[in-house]
């Protein structure tokens, strides 16, 4: 199996070494003194689980790699648009894009069946730019329930967690989904092949939602955020808003939202993704977590004011980080 994992960063990496450990012809590819420190010393992994060091191909430039089996797509998904020449020189006819992106995905209506099947999410694939680089017929959804960070250059710190769910759009339990997960557990990680993954992005969307534009807005971490009384009742309307939309377009969560809080209470004081990327003046990744709820919600007839509120302050807050 030959593996490219295109935005070989924290969780990219991760990733790469474990299917490197075993036996995966991997290709990471990243830039700057991270892949300087990968060419050099390899990917050092430190977990609770145990260290190791894993020794995969790194590069700068995916034609040294040519096409793969997979590309797993560790960007953040407001760069998709823009890999089409990082992307295309790893694709052939048949290659597999394992996307592990928060929030809605560009596929997620791919064909979903029902009266939204083939719908195109405007917040998510704007005037269809990441359809266009990515075909929906390659991906292959994951949500990830692992946390990892960059220590340092080539160093990737392995906090909890370590499962990759993965699914088809259609739901089939497919061969390249099957053989993907082999491979992942092989390599020491959880990788189910959901019947409907698209439970799973609302379950992890329902924290990604509202504790991530809130944390940014607030420059709280989660612990805070749960202790506060007032930001805490403003997250639990969020997310009841999210249950409903997510109801709507037939999705269970099975996760009640005061286990919800109570699990992110025992994060503690750990910072989100978007008020890290706040802090390090990197764009923030909003559209796909908030601005395409309030889209799903026009379409499915779901009343979110309070979604619609948050969204529009935070998208000041993120056209202001950007200028």
């Amino acid at each position: 199996m030959k593996v490219a994992v295109l935005g070989a960063g924290a969780i990219g990496a991760y990733v790469g070494a474990a299917l490197h450990r075993a036996g995966a012809d991997v290709h990471l590819i990243a830039r700057g003194p991270h892949l300087a420190a990968m060419r050099q010393h390899g990917v050092r992994v430190r977990s609770p689980r145990g260290d190791f060091t894993a020794h995969p191909h790194a590069t700068d430039d995916p034609a040294e790699v040519g096409p793969v089996d997979y590309v797993f797509l560790g960007l953040k998904a407001n760069a998709y648009a823009a890999c089409g020449p990082l992307i295309a020189p790893l694709l052939d006819d048949t290659t597999a894009v394992v996307a592990a992106q928060n929030g809605i995905p560009w596929w997620y209506f791919h064909r979903h069946g029902g009266p939204h099947d083939g719908h195109r999410i405007e917040s998510v694939d704007p005037d269809g730019a990441v359809s266009a680089v990515l075909a929906p017929e390659r991906a292959v959804g994951c949500v990830v329930y692992a946390a990892t960070e960059l220590e340092g250059p080539g160093i990737v710190r392995h906090l909890e967690g370590t499962r990759f769910s993965i699914g088809e759009p259609d739901r089939s339990r497919s061969a390249r989904c099957l053989a993907f997960g082999e491979a992942m557990r092989a390599g020491g990680l959880k990788c189910p092949v959901e019947p409907d993954l698209r439970n799973d992005i609302w379950l992890k969307l329902l924290g990604n939602i509202s504790f991530n534009p809130i944390s940014a807005l607030a420059r709280a971490t989660m612990r805070q955020m749960c202790l506060h009384g007032g930001t805490r009742r403003v997250i639990e309307i969020m997310m009841t808003e999210t249950l409903a939309v997510a109801e709507a377009l037939g999705c269970e969560v099975g996760v009640s939202i005061e286990r919800r809080l109570a699990g992110a209470e025992r994060v503690g004081d750990h910072r989100t993704s978007t008020l890290q990327d706040l802090e390090r003046g990197k764009p923030l990744e909003l559209d796909v977590l908030l601005a395409a709820v309030v889209e799903l919600a026009e379409i499915t007839g779901v009343e979110v004011p309070t979604l619609r509120t948050v969204h529009a302050i935070s998208d000041l807050l993120a056209l202001r980080s950007a200028a």
